[in-house]
Parts: structure tokens; C-alpha cells; sequence
């Protein structure tokens, strides 16, 4: 039985929102904070975007497309990329045209859509997929929702749009004592394929890679691919997912991650039963051996790998739905502006800065906050909330400060 590696990679950047006061609103429509973007966007070009693609590029094209890759990236990413950086796109344009990359649709403004409201989901993810067919010719047979987030109706939904794949966490509570390293069908839907990502494997080096209390620490490329062909017989499929800012943003170039990625695909693939497919040859390829679901929704998230990095305390819940509140007035006006202002604002990250989980910690959710406090990202979300419920002609909102 032959096993295959499949990596993946998240491209996401938001659409951050400036310190938008009280006294702003019905005065400034600029919610957006364009200089921290701007700056943001060029400081992980420089770190990741350019230097990981181009290393990818040259290891497809020195192994003749047995080493294959996939990503998905946000409508937000590809916008920031044409405004503030398109040589990252000119990068990406090469490695689609090596024809050994899969692009994969989700949400193009990396929103919680698919849990609120189908017809946002829906919209998001036909504008994606024009995106990546408009940027780089391609079309996306395989569907990764935003942050992982699986449940039964969301694998419903990709197999109705067509999509061949869906990706998923791994995780126990779903599989039982079953293994992530084979292929599944979501229950209610047979014609779409669950790639579960093995979570273990996929941390060491998204986060572990260069932790020194780690007891494996120092991570090498030979280590790692011993780790992989230890599967060998016991698996079809080692789905490897993670976002593209591992390599070189949140594991710095010093740590040697650049140089493990580089030198990795040939010791994977001196097992002679060992190959690498991307995320739609590997539904196609390979057979499902059973079915997962889950009613619950499951995220790569945290330790949890629920939802309540978005969703789990009062004033994230109040953003959110406040913000869908105001859908079907943003659909009677039909303004294009509006419109893409009320996506900007869905998503993901916005909600992720209002997390309490852990904050005073120091640990991720802070480490990725351009906001000193999870309340300050709510204030400036409900302030320019407020405004935009003024130029639809909705009723004031009462912000909670």
C-alpha cells in the first residue's frame, strides 16, 4: 500500500480595521486601517510570500511535479497582494502555470459565513473561485472552508457546489480511534471526500519546528521523513496543513526552516511506496475507507479545535450578530461599496481579536493582534458598525463600551 504526503497552505491576510472612535462615527467612512496593511503585507512578503514561493517553485520544478503542493488564499490576500505587493501574485502565476499546484476555493473574505448565513457562503465562495480563475487561470475543484471549520451541513454545502474535497481536522473526538491518514466521506454526502489533517505532524512544524523545550527539538528533515514513512502501511495519505506564514514568519528564516522544507521532498520520497498528490488528486485517487461527521462545528483552532476563538464569549457574539443583522438591508441598497465593506468587516479575524481565551497569557491570539485589548478590537468594530448602520438608514446601534 503506497502513502502519500499532501501539503497545504493558508494564505490569509485580513483588511485591519484602524482605531475607529466614537466621535468618528457619521463623520469618516474610512474604517480600514490602510498604512498598518500596507505595511503588514510588504514585512511577510519580504519574510515569507516571496522567499517560500519561490523555494516551492524550484522544488516542483526540480522534481518534475512528484513533488505537488496545494494552497488556498483568501479574496482579502489576493486584493493586498494587487494593491501592496504583486510580485507575490507574478510567484503565484508561475507555480500555477508548473500544472503541479492545486488551488482550492473557501470564503473569499475568510468568513464565518457557513455558519450564518448560506447565501453570504454561497456569494463568497463564487467570488473566490472567479478570483483565482480571473488571476491565475485556474478552477477550483476542492473547497477548504475558512479556519478548518467542518460540520456536516458545511460538507453538504461543498459537495452541492461541486467540489470534490473538503478539508477537516483530524481530530479524536470526531474519529474515534480511527486514523486521519486515510481518505473519508462526510456523512449525508457520498460524492465529496474528507482530507483530515494529521494535527500532529502538521504542528511539529507549524509550531514546534523551533521551540527548544521541545523534547525533539532540533526538528530536521530527516527526522520529520522517518516520522512520515513510519506511517507506511497504516495510512494512504498524510495530509500536512498549515498556514504559509510557518515558513519564514512564524518560524523566522534563522531557525532553519527554509532549509528543512528544502530538503525534506527528497528524503520523503526515497521510500520507494511514498509520493506526494495535492489535496483534489488525493479525492481522486485514493478510496475512502469510511464516514466522519460531526452536527458540532470543528476548526484547527486552539486547543479546543471548536469555535470559541470566534464565538466564545459575550462580546463576540454581540459583534457577529449584530453584523449579520444588518444583511438584508446591505442586499435591498445593492451598493457595491457597501457590500464590500460589510464582507470586509465579516471576516474571521476581526472576531478572532476579540478572544479572551488565554490573552493575559501572551499567547496567540495576543501574538496576533494589531489591538492592545480584546475590548479595544471590539470598540473599534462596533464604532464602525455604527456608522454603516447610519448610511443604510438603520436605527443607531448601542455600542457596550
Amino acid at each position: 500500500m503506497s502513502t502519500a504526503v499532501c501539503f497545504y497552505f493558508e494564505v490569509h491576510q485580513p483588511f485591519r480595521l484602524r482605531p475607529y472612535h466614537f466621535f468618528d462615527i457619521g463623520h469618516s467612512s474610512s474604517y480600514f486601517d490602510d498604512a498598518r496593511n500596507r505595511q503588514i503585507m510588504q514585512k511577510v512578503t519580504h519574510k515569507c510570500y516571496l522567499p517560500a514561493t519561490r523555494l516551492l517553485r524550484k522544488l516542483v520544478d526540480r522534481y518534475g511535479g512528484d513533488f505537488r503542493i496545494s494552497y488556498s488564499i483568501s479574496g482579502t490576500a489576493l486584493e493586498q497582494f494587487e494593491l501592496y505587493a504583486p510580485e507575490v501574485l507574478d510567484e503565484f502565476r508561475a507555480l500555477a502555470a508548473t500544472g503541479h499546484v492545486d488551488f482550492l476555493a473557501e470564503t473569499y473574505y475568510h468568513s464565518l459565513s457557513a455558519l450564518f448565513s448560506e447565501r453570504e457562503f454561497r456569494a463568497q465562495v463564487e467570488a473566490q473561485t472567479g478570483a483565482l480563475k480571473r488571476l491565475f487561470g485556474v478552477v477550483p475543484r476542492s473547497f477548504r472552508n475558512t479556519e478548518l471549520i467542518f460540520n456536516n451541513h458545511i460538507a453538504w454545502l461543498a459537495g452541492e457546489l461541486g467540489f470534490k474535497a473538503i478539508l477537516a481536522e483530524g481530530i479524536e473526538r470526531m474519529l474515534g480511534w480511527r486514523s486521519p491518514n486515510f481518505p473519508y466521506r462526510p456523512r449525508y454526502r457520498r460524492d465529496i471526500v474528507a482530507l483530515l489533517k494529521n494535527y500532529r505532524l502538521s504542528d511539529d512544524i507549524a509550531f514546534r519546528f523551533s521551540q527548544k523545550s521541545w523534547s525533539e527539538h532540533p526538528l530536521t528533515a530527516e527526522k520529520f521523513a522517518r516520522w512520515c514513512h513510519d506511517v507506511a502501511g497504516n495510512g494512504t495519505i498524510i495530509n500536512l496543513f498549515m498556514d504559509y506564514e510557518t515558513l519564514g514568519e512564524h518560524q523566522w528564516e534563522d531557525t532553519g526552516i527554509f532549509q528543512f522544507m528544502e530538503k525534506l521532498p527528497e528524503l520523503v520520497l526515497r521510500h520507494p511506496d511514498y509520493r506526494f498528490l495535492t489535496v483534489t488528486e488525493a479525492a481522486t485517487q485514493l478510496q475512502a475507507v469510511g464516514e466522519v461527521e460531526s452536527d458540532d462545528p470543528i476548526s484547527w483552532a486552539d486547543t479546543e479545535r471548536d469555535v470559541s476563538a470566534w464565538l466564545g464569549n459575550s462580546i463576540q457574539n454581540t459583534a457577529i450578530h449584530a453584523l449579520y443583522e444588518i444583511e438584508e438591508a446591505v442586499y435591498d441598497r445593492d451598493d457595491g461599496e457597501l457590500f464590500h465593506i460589510f464582507r470586509k468587516l465579516q471576516t474571521s479575524d476581526h472576531f478572532y481579536y476579540m478572544c479572551t481565551k488565554y490573552f493575559n497569557d501572551g499567547d496567540v491570539h495576543k501574538y496576533f493582534s494589531p489591538y492592545g485589548t480584546p475590548h479595544e478590537a471590539y470598540v473599534y468594530f462596533m464604532n464602525a458598525l455604527a456608522d454603516l448602520r447610519e448610511r443604510l438608514h438603520l436605527t443607531p446601534l448601542k455600542v457596550t463600551v
